[in-house]
């Protein structure tokens, strides 16, 4: 057994972590499909000219129709796929009462219904290959109480969706985890400055993370080194999950903790 699939997609691969997680796995010899309602053409070409394999696919992840003609490709090409990253997300950093019902339905649409749609459609094709690794991107919005109800619920929701998928998908050899990032350096942080500076003060690890050290989790999670996990949370954040609260606490009180 190779220590990676053969063929994975990934969607929201145009930019951003997307593109940052097909490089990873097109380095490692490994046929990417390239996914993305943007144009996926350079970051497949890239993928290429370094001396891998890839292709190109358009995808509106929130239209079943597209995940099944995309699925359909991939069966037609190569036969076979092994992973699936659903890596497609958007924020909209809106409180409770600014959250509009078409922003609501939009940010549900794109980060819940979109890996609903790509399990549903790539599960069976998964199956016929001997099964494989789905590794959804949630967020620790997903794990923690968050000011944004739309991101929020999308995640938290996505959480369960994975869970759902890893029990019932494991008589098939398929496996389902999570990833959770918290802050990371990319487009989805612009024009937050304010935001990000503060947030790092509860970071324990006192910076935001890279988007390679998110890469490496899902590269994890596709490989045979975790064949035994399923259904699990992977937190990548720099500890503000787990001690962000007390982090800036102590920070705050000056060292005065008698």
């Amino acid at each position: 057994m190779s220590e990676y699939p053969d063929v994975v997609l990934v969607t929201g691969a145009a930019g951003g972590m997307g593109a940052v997680h097909a490089r990873a796995l097109g380095a490692l010899g490994v046929h990417v499909c390239v996914a993305d309602v943007a144009d996926p053409s350079a970051v497949a070409g890239e993928i290429v000219a370094g001396g891998g394999s890839a292709s190109p696919h358009h995808l509106d992840v929130t239209d079943a129709t597209q995940w099944a003609a995309v699925i359909g490709e991939i069966r037609t090409r190569h036969g076979k796929l092994g992973g699936l990253v659903n890596n497609a997300g958007i924020s909209r950093r809106l409180e409770f009462l600014d959250t509009t019902a078409e922003v609501w339905d939009r940010v549900l649409a794109v980060n819940l219904s979109g890996p609903f749609h790509g399990m549903h459609a790539a599960a069976p094709l998964m199956r016929d290959s001997g099964g494989g690794s789905i590794v959804n991107i949630s967020s620790i919005s997903g794990q923690i109480g968050y000011f944004s109800p739309a991101y929020s619920a999308s995640k938290w929701g996505l959480t369960g969706l994975s869970k759902s998928a890893a029990g019932n998908f494991a008589k098939w050899g398929i496996r389902v985890n999570s990833v959770h990032p918290g802050l990371v350096g990319t487009d989805l942080l612009a024009g937050a400055d304010g935001f990000v500076r503060s947030a790092v003060d509860s970071v324990p690890a006192g910076r935001v993370g890279r988007p390679e050290e998110i890469t490496d989790a899902v590269l994890f999670l596709l490989s045979a080194k975790s064949t035994y996990m399923t259904g699990s949370e992977v937190t990548v954040d720099g500890g503000l999950v787990s001690n962000g609260l007390y982090h800036r606490i102590v920070a705050e009180s000056g060292g005065d903790l008698g």
